[in-house]
């Protein structure tokens, strides 16, 4: 983005470059039966490293702003027009993406295959679908998906790049999914009140709010994880063969 002075093109290459890591988790989850979690801790690892070494000649340097979105009268309405319409496209076409992805796993033939092979890979297998095909390609739109939310980070929320500046956000995410009962719009509804604390405590550290800011900075983790805790009554929401390997000789 920086070098091409095209923020959109830096999203779309994070976006490649997340499902071109995810291609290698899935792998080695998939074609060599690894342990999921170790794997997905080591490329976590590996992916720290790797972009600390790719990201050395960016340190400090401000990327360029992606244009303004115009909705016109809309933006003029009191009290919801600044808080529904003076936001930058990526913010809209996530939100986009929450509600197609919810669509697309409730209303069409793909998304019933991908639910039926989350829920029973042999059953699925047994019909005749491509279980490792069907999951790497899963694998790849969350690892892309994962792309975009580092690049916004680096490219609108700070805007800059540092060495560790996701600061942990990236387990929250897990967190969400997990404690959401992956329902897309309790996950949706966490996403925005760890949003809201997060930028809730930066306001008050900025008023100068006598709270350590140590206890600040930890509240949107904390608050949020316990809030998510409490909404997940239902414990078997999570597909059946989640973390499960599979193998076509099973």
């Amino acid at each position: 983005a920086v070098e091409t002075g095209s923020p959109l093109l830096g999203f779309f290459a994070a976006a490649v470059g997340g499902a071109v890591l995810s291609l290698l988790f899935a792998f080695l989850t998939q074609i060599t039966l690894a342990n999921q979690v170790a794997s997905g801790l080591a490329l976590t690892l590996f992916g720290l490293g790797f972009s600390a070494l790719l990201g050395q000649r960016y340190v400090g340097i401000k990327p360029p702003r992606l244009p303004e979105v115009n909705f016109g009268p809309l933006h003029d309405i009191p009290v919801l027009g600044p808080v529904l319409f003076s936001h930058d496209i990526i913010l809209y076409l996530g939100l986009a993406l929450v509600v197609a992805v919810w669509a697309g796993l409730k209303f069409t033939r793909a998304g019933l295959v991908l639910r039926a092979v989350g829920e029973s890979h042999d059953a699925a297998h047994a019909l005749g679908y491509k279980v490792v095909r069907i999951r790497t390609l899963a694998i790849m739109f969350g690892g892309a998906c994962a792309g975009l939310g580092g690049a916004y980070i680096s490219l609108i929320r700070v805007p800059q790049w540092t060495e560790g500046m996701t600061a942990g956000v990236g387990w929250i995410a897990l967190a969400l999914v997990v404690f959401a009962s992956w329902k897309p719009w309790r996950l949706l509804l966490g996403a925005y009140l760890f949003g809201g604390i997060t930028q809730l405590q930066l306001n008050l550290q900025g008023a100068g709010v006598a709270i350590p800011v140590e206890y600040l900075a930890m509240s949107p983790y904390v608050i949020t994880i316990l809030v998510l805790v409490v909404l997940s009554a239902d414990k078997n929401a999570a597909p059946a063969s989640l973390g499960r390997t599979f193998h076509a000789s099973n």
